[in-house]
């Protein structure tokens, strides 16, 4: 409880700063909310705390929650440079946080109706965040077309709790599962279960209900991007693994072919396409798509250790991605491309920043000895002793193709000397500008590099908490 209304009265304070003329406290304030609610996610380990029957903070719940917020505290660093220089910031500070709300809702939800307060809490704050850059209409395009399908699967959720709702009459996930073994309505429950996955797929962007997700991850500003591909998607797994492995364990062989498939797709779609982009931005949103993909067999294992491994897979790719995405938007806010020919020379003009995206892009392919290596082994490892053996290797060779294109980058960062469009329209005759970063900037990549390592080499550290 002091976890939600710590993060919920930090946004309304943080909203009202501007009212007050303290723009300048948004910023700290959102660091303290992050960082307090943190503070009682481990003062609360072990308690298990009931909320009102609709929502209850269990180690599951707190420890996503640490996670969430972490992630968001270096995120919030690092995107202060864009945040800061718009008009009303001090909305989208606030607006930052209520998405942050949403996604603590839905780590720890017992009931249906709280999943889709949740998702909805998160969502709309998504749908202003990725038209938050007004002159462009790219930005705008995004949100449009991100508010448009998200209803959509807003719907589907909604028909997938009504159906849900109507042959168990109730919205408690603990209530429904011991109704589930005594319904004669077989035929309704799937419908229910695949409406929902429906939904819920739509937020993990999981094909076939990926396809807004490259256009709306290029659009939005790439500050957005990063928090939409790591803070989303990590409370997003959370749920979907909270509302199967609680309600729908008992059924698995009424939907787990269905998650097999998606997952099947997912990762071919998402590697393959981003093999054939040859821009880092979009890359990286099939590279994020492709990554729910391995995080879908662990909802299939449904193993004992399968929350720890979700909960390490989604902080190992968390770290990677926000290191990649603010890399990508300091080479953005210097070039004006997000193009892979934008990292060209890189290696040269700046070395740290080249070394800490290679350690990243080789995390997401899952190189020993970084965190993506062990978090793909422990999916991989829970897939296998459940009998997923033919996934699991069709997995292994979609973690080939991502090494392509993932060096793809680091070859234009150390390999090539192109002469970038942006860098002939400023006449350099070097061939290369220097991309800068901060103090604050370097280190925070630092930690976040340091951070992959030793998770590599430590997994034990986030793998064991659960």
């Amino acid at each position: 409880m002091k976890e939600l209304l710590t993060l919920s009265l930090t946004g309304i304070l943080t909203m009202l700063a501007d009212m007050f003329n303290v723009r300048k406290l948004a910023f700290p304030l959102a660091l303290f909310g992050m960082a307090a609610t943190i503070s009682f996610s481990i003062y609360d380990w072990d308690f298990n705390q009931k909320v009102f029957h609709m929502m209850q903070m269990d180690n599951f719940a707190l420890a996503f929650t640490i996670a969430m917020c972490s992630i968001g505290i270096m995120w919030l660093i690092l995107s202060d440079d864009y945040l800061s220089q718009m008009k009303a910031a001090t909305d989208r500070y606030a607006l930052v946080l209520f998405a942050m709300v949403g996604g603590l809702v839905m780590v720890s939800y017992t009931s249906l109706v709280m999943l889709f307060l949740g998702i909805e809490i998160l969502s709309v704050s998504l749908y202003v965040l990725a038209g938050s850059n007004k002159t462009d209409m790219s930005s705008n395009e995004a949100a449009f077309k991100y508010f448009l399908m998200g209803a959509f699967a807003s719907g589907f959720l909604l028909f997938g709790i009504a159906l849900i709702y109507g042959v168990t009459g109730s919205f408690d996930l603990l209530a429904i599962r011991a109704k589930l073994g005594t319904s004669e309505d077989a035929s309704l429950i799937l419908v229910g279960v695949i409406m929902l996955l429906i939904g819920l797929g739509f937020k993990i962007s999981a094909a076939p209900f990926h396809f807004w997700a490259p256009d709306v991850y290029q659009g939005s500003p790439t500050a957005i991007t990063a928090f939409m591909a790591t803070i989303v998607k990590m409370v997003a797994f959370a749920a979907i693994y909270r509302v199967f492995v609680t309600c729908f364990a008992s059924i698995q062989t009424v939907w787990s072919d269905v998650v097999a498939v998606m997952a099947v797709l997912t990762l071919l779609i998402g590697n393959v396409s981003a093999v054939m982009q040859t821009d880092a931005k979009r890359m990286l949103a099939y590279s994020s798509i492709s990554h729910a993909g391995y995080m879908l067999l662990a909802l299939l294992a449904m193993s004992g250790s399968s929350d720890n491994a979700i909960l390490f897979y989604t902080v190992a790719y968390s770290i990677a991605t926000i290191v990649g995405f603010m890399i990508l938007y300091l080479v953005e806010k210097t070039t004006g491309s997000t193009a892979i020919s934008a990292f060209n020379g890189l290696g040269k003009s700046n070395p740290l920043l080249a070394v800490a995206m290679t350690i990243a892009l080789l995390s997401m392919a899952g190189i020993p000895p970084l965190s993506g290596f062990m978090a793909k082994y422990y999916i991989f490892a829970n897939a296998i002793s459940e009998g997923h053996l033919p996934l699991v290797l069709f997995a292994i060779s979609m973690s080939l193709v991502g090494v392509y294109y993932y060096f793809k980058i680091i070859i234009a960062m150390f390999f090539s000397e192109n002469i970038t469009p942006s860098v002939m329209a400023q006449g350099d005759t070097e061939g290369s500008t220097t991309i800068e970063s901060d103090l604050l900037q370097n280190v925070l990549i630092i930690v976040g590099c340091a951070a992959m390592l030793l998770l590599g080499l430590l997994p034990s550290l986030v793998y064991n908490v659960l």
